[in-house]
């Protein structure tokens, strides 16, 4: 059972560094202890972004910038800002932006993402 945090928890995003990820570069929000519920991330996606898969999280994408195409179990589907897709767990997923293009989403995932070979999986 998921645990809901009893106070608010807030998330400056401007002291946490980027680290790499299947999608590019992200930097990681709401990452405290104790907060079962969701994780929050910034995702600048990269031109060789990897797809890959959850078994246990679900993801929203909102697209904060440039316009590209999120692939789903193989399918492309054009992407612009201001668009958001549920990812369901089990489900492929990669965007692709174009190169010598940018985009920008904001990435909602629950329960929060704790990469690891437990939760992740790259696909070929």
């Amino acid at each position: 059972m998921t645990t809901i945090p009893s106070t608010p928890i807030f998330a400056d995003f401007a002291p946490i560094a980027p680290v790499p990820c299947p999608c590019g570069r992200a930097q990681r929000g709401l990452m405290t202890p104790g907060n079962q519920l969701c994780s929050l991330h910034t995702v600048e996606i990269s031109v060789n972004a990897r797809t890959h898969y959850h078994r246990d999280h679900v993801e929203v994408y909102y697209f904060l910038e440039g316009a590209g195409e999120l692939e789903l179990d193989g399918v492309l589907h054009p992407v612009a800002p201001g668009q958001a897709v549920l990812i369901p767990p089990g489900v492929r997923h990669r965007a692709v932006v174009p190169p010598g293009r940018r985009m920008r989403i904001l990435n909602y995932v629950t329960p929060p993402l704790r990469c690891g070979r437990r939760t992740l999986r790259l696909t070929p």
